[in-house]
């Protein structure tokens, strides 16, 4: 059974103090965003350092919480490789 929920939208901003690293990571995680589920949308944007997520879906807040923990995640983990360089 389906119900429909009402639109969500959602920003997380990072700020990483320099465009190179802000980039790096927007790259990063950008692959995972190529197949979004139906009805969600993501937008990933580096700009002057700061790196800022957008997620707009129409699926339910636990698909939106899930998303978000989901690129919260692979963020951390880029962020690891970085450092490691």
């Amino acid at each position: 059974m389906s119900r429909s929920s009402t639109p969500s939208k959602t920003s997380i901003t990072i700020e990483y103090g320099d465009q190179t690293t802000a980039e790096a990571i927007r790259q990063a995680i950008t692959p995972d965003n190529v197949d979004v589920p139906e009805g969600m949308t993501i937008e990933t944007v580096a700009e002057d350092g700061v790196l800022t997520i957008t997620v707009d879906t129409t699926r339910s807040i636990g698909s939106l919480v899930a998303t978000l923990d989901d690129m919260l995640s692979c963020i951390q983990a880029a962020e690891k490789a970085l450092g490691e360089l």
